[in-house]
């Protein structure tokens, strides 16, 4: 299963959590995607998309379930998520929520958050809150002994912009942590229901 994790890239974790929605095939995927505007995460292309998914077939991790073909459009191939799939999707979700280091990351993870049950999902954001808070000490209190030792405040703007972010996703996870602590967002796996939203995204996704 870890090497299966770490392969993963932050496309197929996409693909993943799109399958455990409902079996679909990649031309869905990519409509899905984009009705969705996850294109801001990620740069979404055809031939990227259908790679993706490929290469999450050679892992065992979706699997084909059919093949239709709708007029004269080209066939299509409907692909299911694999129990393997299910569980990297998650694992992959869990160690990037409360990893620091790669931000890139951590926007697709907590767009996918939701596929972590409350209680564990509060428990990984707690941790991540103890490691942004340790960096934006660090970071503050290098800048205070750089204006102690004169350091020219011209070379110091990329770290004062990285302490005010720090300090701003902190105070951000505060008011989530509240949040999910006091139950005011439903929350979890089975916490969607097909909503006219969701279905209309659907359809659309499919013609």
């Amino acid at each position: 299963m870890k090497d299966a994790v770490d392969r993963l890239t932050p496309m197929g974790v996409m693909v993943l959590a799109l399958l455990r929605e409902s079996d679909m095939h990649p031309y869905e995927m990519a409509r899905l995607l984009r009705v969705r505007r996850d294109d801001r995460l990620l740069t979404i292309t055809t031939g990227t998309l259908y790679h993706t998914v490929s290469r999450l077939q050679r892992a065992g991790l979706v699997d084909e379930v059919g093949i239709d073909r709708d007029g004269n459009r080209p066939e299509r191939t409907t692909y299911t998520l694999t129990d393997a799939g299910r569980d990297a999707v998650v694992a992959w979700v869990r160690r990037e929520i409360a990893r620091i280091d790669r931000p890139a990351e951590f926007r697709i993870a907590l767009a996918e958050s939701h596929n972590l049950e409350r209680e564990e999902f509060i428990e990984l954001l707690r941790v991540r809150r103890s490691g942004l808070r340790d960096d934006h000490a660090a970071h503050r209190d290098g800048l205070r002994r750089s204006a102690d030792e004169g350091v020219p405040a011209q070379v110091l703007v990329e770290v004062e912009r990285q302490e005010a972010l720090l300090d701003a996703e902190i105070r951000w996870l505060d008011t989530l942590l509240a949040r999910l602590e006091a139950d005011s967002i439903p929350w979890g796996p089975s916490a969607f229901t097909d909503s006219d939203r969701y279905l209309a995204q659907r359809k659309a996704a499919q013609q």
